[in-house]
């Protein structure tokens, strides 16, 4: 390739392409529960195609002198800084379906301890932020990387910092959409292993039009240079923005915000193949999912499908767009299921695309209201030793939790996915889902609450390796357990629905986070190594000493017994 000369593109909101297409379909499909398709039709927008507001080719982050972030979060509008939507008033406990109450009777040393086990970033890489860290990060043949609210850094595999922190504005220093400039947050960092690539992203936050920034690397080393995006999302805020790999596109979930208040929840397919060569002309398709007379559908947010493996998922198919909906929780919906869109893409010279809902499968009913404090604040929810003040369960948010994991086993697809719930009477527990597809039919194959004692574990994130086990992460407090982290799983060949190989910490806290805040973590990443598809890699937060503000994270690699390297 030619050296690409710097570019900029700034397409505004009124200058948006609307390609002609075909009528989108807004079926349910055979997997969809009977009954459910005349109430749940969804109301989704006509496809939006843009260009790239700018593009051009960052220098080498490892030319870039480390410094602390002049600037947070902080530089959103006012009106994000909002409680975003109603509160969500505990409606009483009424039962799991799902339940595994007590621990596997098998020995428990079958979970063995960590394989590496090293500090990530800290509140003090980052001292403008009071919470949440969003602690994310990903692996790659040689590097970790780790991106937090609002700095990243990248890693060997043993732990040793190599680069960074780095301020997330200073990947898109120089780049001439300025609002990606700024350490605006919400990031997400994903390692492409079909293309060797990394993908390192932020919103912007300050409007009045509003962008992904998304930034890809040039080669497979993350401390070199990356060719930078800008893509609009014209008057919509789009926040909690969730990303997956995919094999047409990079697919990108939001929940957006428009001048009246929510708009729905934001649907985009980025033009891969162009992206991963520097190409100006790389595009964007996006829907809007309104909430309609269904709010329940979307709920507060959807997860792209994120391919695992090294098998990509079969020509032609569409990327898995996945929610929870609670008939007990915000939106009224008029049952406990999970929910199912398929997002379809032609990168022809005049795009194809449909965003649909596919299926609406029925689960084992779950409480996502959990009895916090509303007296105190609606995010006061989770006890900690030493401290009245309670942090986020983020359960009656209507939504899965980080990642959306999918595998290709030829003869079947699967995808794993969690999110927080009320498990037991006040005691919060990680509600895991398996769903396959076969012959274009989804099912849920299996499910489990995972809440062996009145230890409360939330904030999960879960993935698959190559043998079919899974690994579930967490983070543990109660009022005697200081907020820590540990992981439990189980194998291919257990009896479905229980995590059956006991638990083992990552880390033990030994603080908790003191007032005002009660925000907690809002995510946390599980994550296959692509070089052996077995060896499972978590980070998360925790306090070593109380504080209002010193939040730390932890980096930890383990396998599973079964998966023979």
């Amino acid at each position: 390739m030619t050296p690409m000369a710097v570019q900029t593109r700034r397409k505004r909101f009124g200058r948006v392409i609307f390609g002609l297409m075909a009528c989108l379909l807004l079926i349910l499909s055979a997997g969809a529960t009977p009954g459910a398709a005349q109430e749940a039709t969804p109301l989704i927008s006509e496809p939006r195609i843009v260009e790239a507001a700018a593009v051009d080719l960052s220098p080498a982050l490892r030319d870039i002198a480390p410094r602390l972030p002049q600037g947070s979060q902080q530089a959103i509008s006012p009106r994000l800084l909002e409680e975003r939507g109603p509160v969500v008033p505990d409606r009483g406990y009424s039962g799991d379906g799902a339940l595994q109450s007590s621990y596997p009777q098998q020995d428990a040393s079958l979970l063995t301890p960590p394989i590496v086990n090293f500090e990530g970033l800290s509140n003090l890489d980052n001292p403008f932020l009071l919470s949440p860290p969003d602690p994310i990060g990903d692996v790659g043949p040689n590097h970790y990387v780790e991106m937090v609210n609002v700095v990243f850094a990248v890693y060997s595999k043993t732990g040793t910092r190599l680069l960074g922190p780095i301020p997330l504005g200073d990947l898109w220093e120089g780049f001439a959409v300025d609002d990606c400039t700024t350490n605006a947050g919400d990031p997400i960092v994903l390692y492409d292993q079909y293309v060797d690539r990394w993908l390192l992203t932020q919103f912007s936050a300050r409007g009045p039009e509003y962008f992904n920034c998304v930034a890809i690397s040039q080669t497979g080393d993350p401390t070199g240079a990356y060719y930078r995006y800008a893509f609009s999302s014209g008057e919509n805020f789009p926040d909690y923005p969730k990303y997956g790999v995919w094999r047409d596109s990079y697919y990108l979930s939001t929940r957006e915000f428009g001048p009246a208040g929510v708009a729905g929840i934001g649907a985009y397919a980025l033009e891969r193949r162009k992206m991963v060569l520097g190409d100006p002309n790389a595009r964007m398709v996006s829907f809007l999912l309104t909430p309609g007379n269904t709010p329940y559908l979307g709920g507060d947010g959807l997860l792209p499908a994120d391919a695992d493996g090294g098998r990509l998922p079969p020509p032609r198919t569409p990327n898995f767009f996945v929610g929870t909906m609670d008939d007990d929780g915000r939106y009224n919906a008029p049952f406990d299921a999970v929910n199912i869109f398929e997002f379809s893409v032609r990168w022809v010279a005049r795009p194809f695309a449909t965003f649909r809902l596919a299926a609406q499968l029925p689960v084992a009913s779950f409480d996502s209201a959990f009895p916090c404090d509303f007296s105190v604040s609606s995010r006061a929810c989770i006890p900690q030793p030493d401290t009245d003040n309670k942090v986020d369960i983020l359960s009656y948010r209507q939504r899965p939790m980080w990642r959306l994991a999918y595998r290709n086993f030829i003869n079947y697809e699967t995808m794993v996915t969690n999110q927080s719930v009320e498990a037991r009477p006040g005691i919060a527990g990680v509600r895991w889902y398996e769903i396959r597809r076969m012959n274009g039919e989804y099912s849920i194959h299996q499910q489990g609450t995972y809440a062996p004692d009145d230890v409360n574990r939330w904030m999960g994130s879960v993935a698959m390796d190559r043998a079919g086990n899974m690994s579930v992460g967490y983070s543990v407090s109660s009022k005697t357990v200081y907020p820590g982290i540990r992981y439990t799983g189980r194998l291919n060949s257990d009896p479905l629905g229980e995590m059956t190989l006991g638990e083992a910490v990552i880390i033990n806290g030994s603080g908790s986070q003191l007032g005002p805040s009660s925000r907690w973590g809002d995510y946390t990443s599980m994550n296959i190594d692509p070089t052996d598809d077995c060896t499972f890699w978590y980070v998360n937060q925790y306090y070593e000493t109380s504080s209002p503000r010193n939040w730390q994270t932890r980096i930890a690699s383990f396998r599973l017994p079964g998966c023979t390297l």
